[in-house]
Protein backbone atom coordinates (compact mmCIF):
# COMPACT_ATOMS: atom_id res chain seq x y z
CA UNK A 1 0.00 0.00 0.00
CA UNK A 2 1.22 3.65 -0.98
CA UNK A 3 2.53 5.85 1.42
CA UNK A 4 2.33 9.57 2.20
CA UNK A 5 5.58 11.86 2.08
CA UNK A 6 4.51 13.81 4.58
CA UNK A 7 4.22 10.74 6.63
CA UNK A 8 8.38 9.77 6.37
CA UNK A 9 9.00 11.98 9.32
CA UNK A 10 12.35 11.33 11.70
CA UNK A 11 12.14 8.97 14.89
CA UNK A 12 11.94 10.56 18.29
CA UNK A 13 15.51 9.22 19.22
CA UNK A 14 14.71 9.51 23.05
CA UNK A 15 11.96 7.41 22.71
CA UNK A 16 14.20 4.69 21.22
CA UNK A 17 16.63 4.71 24.05
CA UNK A 18 13.51 4.58 26.45
CA UNK A 19 12.87 1.38 24.35
CA UNK A 20 16.38 0.07 24.46
CA UNK A 21 16.17 0.68 28.45
CA UNK A 22 13.23 -1.39 28.91
CA UNK A 23 14.72 -3.98 27.20
CA UNK A 24 17.71 -3.88 29.58
CA UNK A 25 15.53 -4.11 32.39
CA UNK A 26 13.31 -6.74 31.17
CA UNK A 27 16.63 -8.56 30.95
CA UNK A 28 17.01 -7.67 34.67
CA UNK A 29 19.77 -5.07 34.23
CA UNK A 30 19.39 -1.97 36.61
CA UNK A 31 18.89 1.23 34.84
CA UNK A 32 18.49 5.00 35.92
CA UNK A 33 16.87 6.76 33.74
CA UNK A 34 17.97 10.28 32.52
CA UNK A 35 16.71 10.22 29.33
CA UNK A 36 13.59 11.08 29.20
CA UNK A 37 11.04 14.41 30.60
CA UNK A 38 9.27 12.84 32.53
CA UNK A 39 8.29 13.16 36.46
CA UNK A 40 9.06 10.72 38.75
CA UNK A 41 6.20 11.93 40.85
CA UNK A 42 2.49 10.90 40.54
CA UNK A 43 -0.66 12.55 39.49
CA UNK A 44 -1.02 15.15 42.96
CA UNK A 45 -3.54 12.76 45.29
CA UNK A 46 -6.22 15.30 45.33
CA UNK A 47 -6.43 14.97 41.33
CA UNK A 48 -6.78 11.29 41.67
CA UNK A 49 -9.22 11.46 44.48
CA UNK A 50 -11.30 13.74 42.62
CA UNK A 51 -11.69 11.39 39.25
CA UNK A 52 -11.68 8.56 41.69
CA UNK A 53 -15.39 10.25 43.16
CA UNK A 54 -16.17 11.34 39.90
CA UNK A 55 -16.03 7.64 38.24
CA UNK A 56 -18.41 6.61 40.93
CA UNK A 57 -20.78 9.25 40.44
CA UNK A 58 -21.59 8.44 36.69
CA UNK A 59 -20.33 7.87 32.97
CA UNK A 60 -17.83 9.85 31.98
CA UNK A 61 -18.51 10.81 28.05
CA UNK A 62 -18.16 13.61 25.64
CA UNK A 63 -17.52 17.26 27.06
CA UNK A 64 -17.55 20.29 25.01
CA UNK A 65 -14.81 20.42 22.10
CA UNK A 66 -12.85 23.21 24.22
CA UNK A 67 -12.96 21.42 27.45
CA UNK A 68 -15.45 22.03 30.46
CA UNK A 69 -16.19 25.30 31.89
CA UNK A 70 -14.86 25.11 35.24
CA UNK A 71 -11.77 23.85 33.58
CA UNK A 72 -10.74 26.87 31.49
CA UNK A 73 -11.85 29.13 34.34
CA UNK A 74 -9.40 27.84 36.66
CA UNK A 75 -6.79 27.98 34.32
CA UNK A 76 -7.80 31.35 33.75
CA UNK A 77 -7.54 32.50 37.10
CA UNK A 78 -3.68 30.04 36.81
CA UNK A 79 -2.71 33.06 34.43
CA UNK A 80 -4.03 35.61 37.11
CA UNK A 81 -2.38 34.03 40.47
CA UNK A 82 1.29 33.26 38.35
CA UNK A 83 1.30 36.44 36.04
CA UNK A 84 -1.16 38.95 37.26
CA UNK A 85 -2.74 38.59 33.56
CA UNK A 86 -6.55 38.80 33.30
CA UNK A 87 -7.65 36.38 31.11
CA UNK A 88 -11.01 35.76 29.60
CA UNK A 89 -11.48 31.70 30.01
CA UNK A 90 -13.22 31.86 26.53
CA UNK A 91 -10.13 32.12 25.18
CA UNK A 92 -8.45 28.89 27.25
CA UNK A 93 -8.72 25.61 24.66
CA UNK A 94 -8.23 22.43 26.48
CA UNK A 95 -6.31 19.91 24.38
CA UNK A 96 -5.63 16.56 24.43
CA UNK A 97 -1.66 17.36 25.95
CA UNK A 98 0.81 19.79 24.49
CA UNK A 99 0.95 17.43 21.25
CA UNK A 100 -3.51 18.21 20.68
CA UNK A 101 -2.46 21.93 21.23
CA UNK A 102 0.52 22.12 18.57
CA UNK A 103 -1.94 19.99 15.72
CA UNK A 104 -4.56 22.80 16.33
CA UNK A 105 -2.05 25.90 16.63
CA UNK A 106 -0.25 24.76 13.43
CA UNK A 107 -3.31 23.91 11.37
CA UNK A 108 -5.12 27.26 12.59
CA UNK A 109 -2.35 29.36 11.61
CA UNK A 110 -0.74 28.25 8.69
CA UNK A 111 -1.31 26.44 5.28
CA UNK A 112 0.64 23.96 3.66
CA UNK A 113 4.23 25.18 2.29
CA UNK A 114 4.01 27.33 5.01
CA UNK A 115 7.61 27.82 6.64
CA UNK A 116 8.23 28.13 10.64
CA UNK A 117 10.73 29.23 12.57
CA UNK A 118 11.99 27.34 15.81
CA UNK A 119 15.65 27.73 17.82
CA UNK A 120 17.91 24.67 17.33
CA UNK A 121 18.38 22.83 19.75
CA UNK A 122 14.91 22.56 20.40
CA UNK A 123 11.89 20.22 20.99
CA UNK A 124 11.69 17.70 18.07
CA UNK A 125 8.81 16.72 17.78
CA UNK A 126 8.01 20.83 16.33
CA UNK A 127 9.64 19.80 13.84
CA UNK A 128 8.11 16.48 12.90
CA UNK A 129 4.73 17.67 13.24
CA UNK A 130 5.32 20.51 11.16
CA UNK A 131 6.28 18.19 8.14
CA UNK A 132 3.26 15.77 8.81
CA UNK A 133 1.31 18.90 7.93
CA UNK A 134 2.72 19.74 4.98
CA UNK A 135 4.71 22.85 6.92
CA UNK A 136 8.61 23.20 6.33
CA UNK A 137 10.47 23.57 9.79
CA UNK A 138 13.11 25.95 9.74
CA UNK A 139 15.78 25.69 12.01
CA UNK A 140 17.38 28.62 13.72
CA UNK A 141 20.80 28.12 15.03
CA UNK A 142 21.23 29.66 18.41
CA UNK A 143 24.52 30.48 20.32
CA UNK A 144 26.08 29.83 23.61
CA UNK A 145 26.01 33.84 24.12
CA UNK A 146 22.50 33.84 24.00
CA UNK A 147 22.03 30.82 25.64
CA UNK A 148 20.50 29.10 22.82
CA UNK A 149 17.59 30.77 22.41
CA UNK A 150 16.82 32.88 19.55
CA UNK A 151 17.36 36.63 18.88
CA UNK A 152 15.61 39.13 16.82
CA UNK A 153 19.06 39.48 14.64
CA UNK A 154 18.38 35.77 14.21
CA UNK A 155 15.52 36.01 12.51
CA UNK A 156 16.93 38.71 9.79
CA UNK A 157 16.86 37.62 5.93
CA UNK A 158 14.82 34.49 6.95
CA UNK A 159 11.30 33.77 4.91
CA UNK A 160 8.82 32.30 7.64
CA UNK A 161 5.56 33.38 8.40
CA UNK A 162 5.66 31.31 12.00
CA UNK A 163 8.16 31.31 14.84
CA UNK A 164 7.83 28.82 17.78
CA UNK A 165 9.93 29.65 20.92
CA UNK A 166 9.93 27.82 24.33
CA UNK A 167 10.93 29.12 27.70
CA UNK A 168 12.46 27.56 29.91
CA UNK A 169 13.49 25.44 27.16
CA UNK A 170 14.06 21.56 26.07
CA UNK A 171 16.76 20.30 25.82
CA UNK A 172 18.49 23.89 27.51
CA UNK A 173 16.46 24.69 30.39
CA UNK A 174 17.18 28.32 29.48
CA UNK A 175 15.09 31.21 29.87
CA UNK A 176 14.16 33.96 28.04
CA UNK A 177 13.56 37.10 29.95
CA UNK A 178 11.25 39.36 29.38
CA UNK A 179 12.68 41.88 27.14
CA UNK A 180 14.26 39.14 25.22
CA UNK A 181 10.57 38.00 24.57
CA UNK A 182 9.23 41.23 24.31
CA UNK A 183 11.48 41.74 21.61
CA UNK A 184 11.17 38.54 19.66
CA UNK A 185 7.09 39.60 19.63
CA UNK A 186 7.90 42.72 18.47
CA UNK A 187 10.29 41.09 15.91
CA UNK A 188 7.72 38.54 14.26
CA UNK A 189 4.54 41.26 14.42
CA UNK A 190 6.23 43.59 12.40
CA UNK A 191 7.04 41.27 9.96
CA UNK A 192 3.33 39.31 10.14
CA UNK A 193 4.71 36.28 11.31
CA UNK A 194 2.38 34.06 13.77
CA UNK A 195 3.79 33.73 17.12
CA UNK A 196 3.53 30.73 19.30
CA UNK A 197 4.95 30.43 22.52
CA UNK A 198 5.40 27.07 24.36
CA UNK A 199 5.36 27.21 28.26
CA UNK A 200 4.98 23.81 29.48
CA UNK A 201 7.85 24.22 31.48
CA UNK A 202 6.26 27.18 33.40
CA UNK A 203 6.64 26.58 37.18
CA UNK A 204 9.45 24.95 37.12
CA UNK A 205 12.45 27.79 37.57
CA UNK A 206 14.91 27.98 40.30
CA UNK A 207 15.38 31.60 40.69
CA UNK A 208 13.31 34.58 38.89
CA UNK A 209 9.65 32.88 37.09
CA UNK A 210 9.32 32.71 33.60
CA UNK A 211 7.45 35.27 31.84
CA UNK A 212 4.43 34.57 30.01
CA UNK A 213 4.22 35.70 26.27
CA UNK A 214 0.48 36.84 27.31
CA UNK A 215 2.15 39.78 29.47
CA UNK A 216 3.64 41.26 26.42
CA UNK A 217 0.78 40.60 23.96
CA UNK A 218 -2.64 39.25 23.35
CA UNK A 219 -1.54 38.27 19.88
CA UNK A 220 0.09 34.96 20.12
CA UNK A 221 -0.57 31.42 21.02
CA UNK A 222 0.87 30.29 24.46
CA UNK A 223 0.69 26.69 25.00
CA UNK A 224 1.25 24.69 28.18
CA UNK A 225 0.07 21.09 29.77
CA UNK A 226 -0.21 19.23 32.86
CA UNK A 227 2.59 17.05 32.08
CA UNK A 228 5.60 18.98 33.64
CA UNK A 229 4.85 20.94 36.68
CA UNK A 230 1.63 19.02 37.69
CA UNK A 231 3.29 15.60 36.89
CA UNK A 232 0.64 14.73 34.78
CA UNK A 233 2.34 12.97 31.35
CA UNK A 234 -0.19 10.14 30.74
CA UNK A 235 -3.15 11.44 31.52
CA UNK A 236 -2.47 13.68 27.96
CA UNK A 237 -4.04 17.21 29.05
CA UNK A 238 -3.29 20.68 28.26
CA UNK A 239 -3.89 23.84 26.59
CA UNK A 240 -3.66 26.73 25.09
CA UNK A 241 -4.59 30.21 24.80
CA UNK A 242 -5.13 32.12 21.66
CA UNK A 243 -6.62 35.67 20.19
CA UNK A 244 -10.47 36.19 20.76
CA UNK A 245 -10.96 35.96 17.02
CA UNK A 246 -9.11 32.84 16.68
CA UNK A 247 -11.71 31.02 18.99
CA UNK A 248 -14.04 29.62 16.75
CA UNK A 249 -11.76 28.84 14.17
CA UNK A 250 -10.05 26.26 17.01
CA UNK A 251 -13.38 25.34 18.26
CA UNK A 252 -14.30 24.23 14.82
CA UNK A 253 -10.43 22.32 14.05
CA UNK A 254 -10.87 20.52 17.73
CA UNK A 255 -14.01 19.54 17.40
CA UNK A 256 -13.51 17.31 14.57
CA UNK A 257 -9.60 16.42 15.01
CA UNK A 258 -10.34 15.13 18.48
CA UNK A 259 -14.34 15.69 19.59
CA UNK A 260 -13.21 16.44 22.79
CA UNK A 261 -9.76 16.23 25.37
CA UNK A 262 -10.12 13.06 27.80
CA UNK A 263 -13.54 13.80 30.51
CA UNK A 264 -11.49 11.80 33.01
CA UNK A 265 -8.26 13.78 32.41
CA UNK A 266 -9.85 17.10 32.58
CA UNK A 267 -11.50 16.46 36.43
CA UNK A 268 -8.23 15.05 37.76
CA UNK A 269 -6.73 18.51 36.03
CA UNK A 270 -9.16 20.93 37.42
CA UNK A 271 -8.19 19.66 40.92
CA UNK A 272 -4.50 19.63 40.40
CA UNK A 273 -4.81 23.37 40.32
CA UNK A 274 -5.46 23.74 43.75
CA UNK A 275 -2.88 21.06 44.90
CA UNK A 276 0.31 24.17 45.28
CA UNK A 277 1.64 22.41 48.45
CA UNK A 278 2.13 18.92 46.90
CA UNK A 279 3.47 20.71 43.51
CA UNK A 280 5.90 23.38 45.01
CA UNK A 281 7.15 19.84 47.19
CA UNK A 282 8.05 18.43 43.69
CA UNK A 283 9.96 21.40 42.73
CA UNK A 284 12.27 21.58 45.70
CA UNK A 285 13.22 17.56 45.16
CA UNK A 286 13.95 18.71 41.09
CA UNK A 287 15.76 22.30 43.04
CA UNK A 288 17.88 19.41 44.43
CA UNK A 289 18.62 16.94 41.95
CA UNK A 290 19.74 20.29 39.62
CA UNK A 291 22.40 21.32 42.52
CA UNK A 292 23.55 17.76 42.67
CA UNK A 293 24.21 17.54 38.56
CA UNK A 294 25.38 20.82 38.12
CA UNK A 295 28.08 19.41 41.20
CA UNK A 296 28.52 16.00 40.08
CA UNK A 297 28.53 15.70 36.03
CA UNK A 298 31.63 17.78 36.20
CA UNK A 299 33.38 15.11 38.49
CA UNK A 300 32.07 12.65 35.35
CA UNK A 301 34.25 14.66 33.37
CA UNK A 302 30.62 16.43 31.26
CA UNK A 303 32.27 20.09 32.08
CA UNK A 304 30.81 21.99 29.10
CA UNK A 305 26.97 23.16 30.33
CA UNK A 306 25.21 25.91 30.93
CA UNK A 307 23.29 26.15 34.73
CA UNK A 308 19.87 25.97 33.41
CA UNK A 309 17.12 28.52 34.85
CA UNK A 310 14.15 26.41 34.49
CA UNK A 311 12.18 22.77 33.67
CA UNK A 312 14.66 19.41 34.57
CA UNK A 313 17.50 19.47 31.76
CA UNK A 314 21.04 19.71 31.75
CA UNK A 315 22.81 19.93 28.05
CA UNK A 316 26.29 19.22 27.83
CA UNK A 317 28.39 19.73 24.88
CA UNK A 318 30.28 16.38 24.70
CA UNK A 319 32.53 17.71 21.44
CA UNK A 320 35.77 17.11 23.65
CA UNK A 321 34.87 13.47 24.45
CA UNK A 322 33.24 12.52 21.24
CA UNK A 323 31.54 13.46 17.80
CA UNK A 324 29.13 10.96 17.66
CA UNK A 325 26.38 11.17 20.83
CA UNK A 326 24.48 8.72 19.71
CA UNK A 327 27.34 6.21 20.24
CA UNK A 328 28.03 7.47 23.57
CA UNK A 329 24.24 7.44 24.41
CA UNK A 330 24.39 3.48 23.84
CA UNK A 331 27.80 3.63 25.99
CA UNK A 332 26.07 5.05 28.94
CA UNK A 333 23.56 2.83 28.57
CA UNK A 334 25.12 -0.57 28.05
CA UNK A 335 27.90 0.19 30.37
CA UNK A 336 27.07 2.31 33.34
CA UNK A 337 23.49 1.45 32.90
CA UNK A 338 22.18 5.15 32.38
CA UNK A 339 20.01 6.02 29.50
CA UNK A 340 20.92 9.83 28.46
CA UNK A 341 19.54 10.96 25.27
CA UNK A 342 21.80 12.34 22.29
CA UNK A 343 21.60 15.94 21.04
CA UNK A 344 20.58 14.61 17.85
CA UNK A 345 17.11 14.78 18.79
CA UNK A 346 17.58 18.56 19.19
CA UNK A 347 19.64 20.09 16.70
CA UNK A 348 20.22 18.11 13.78
CA UNK A 349 23.19 19.78 12.73
CA UNK A 350 25.28 20.02 16.31
CA UNK A 351 23.66 17.62 18.22
CA UNK A 352 26.38 14.43 17.30
CA UNK A 353 28.47 16.86 19.94
CA UNK A 354 25.88 16.77 22.55
CA UNK A 355 23.73 15.10 24.94
CA UNK A 356 20.59 16.00 27.08
CA UNK A 357 20.60 14.86 30.76
CA UNK A 358 17.00 14.80 32.72
CA UNK A 359 16.82 14.70 36.29
CA UNK A 360 13.06 14.68 36.91
CA UNK A 361 13.04 11.39 38.75
CA UNK A 362 13.75 10.66 42.33
CA UNK A 363 16.76 11.65 44.19
CA UNK A 364 18.25 8.66 45.24
CA UNK A 365 18.09 7.65 41.66
CA UNK A 366 19.87 10.96 40.57
CA UNK A 367 22.68 10.15 43.21
CA UNK A 368 23.00 6.85 41.82
CA UNK A 369 22.74 7.38 37.86
CA UNK A 370 25.68 10.03 39.16
CA UNK A 371 27.64 7.66 40.96
CA UNK A 372 27.56 5.08 37.83
CA UNK A 373 28.36 8.18 35.17
CA UNK A 374 31.67 8.80 37.16
CA UNK A 375 33.06 5.41 37.91
CA UNK A 376 32.14 4.62 34.04
CA UNK A 377 33.99 7.96 32.82
CA UNK A 378 37.09 7.02 34.66
CA UNK A 379 37.18 3.72 33.73
CA UNK A 380 36.45 4.88 30.11
CA UNK A 381 39.30 7.88 30.44
CA UNK A 382 41.72 5.09 31.33
CA UNK A 383 41.09 2.85 28.64
CA UNK A 384 42.13 6.11 26.54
Amino acid sequence: MRKSRRGQVDPFIVMDVVDAARRLEEAGRSIIHMEVGQPGTPAPAAARAALARAMEAGPLGYTVALGIPELRRGIAQLYARWYGVDLDPDRVIVTAGSSGAFLLAFTALFDAGDRVGLGEPGYPSYRQILRALSLEPVGIPTSDANRLQPVPADLAGIDMQGLIVASPGNPSGTMLARDHLSGLMQAARARDIAFISDEIYHGLHYADRATSALEISDQAYVINSFSKYFSMTGWRIGWMVVPEDHIRTVERLAQNMFICPPHASQIAALAALDCVDELEANRAVYAENRRLMLEGLPKAGFTRIAPPDGAFYIYADVSDLTDDSLALSRELLEEAGVAVTPGLDFDPLRGARTLRFSYARATADITEGLRRLQAHMQTRAKRS
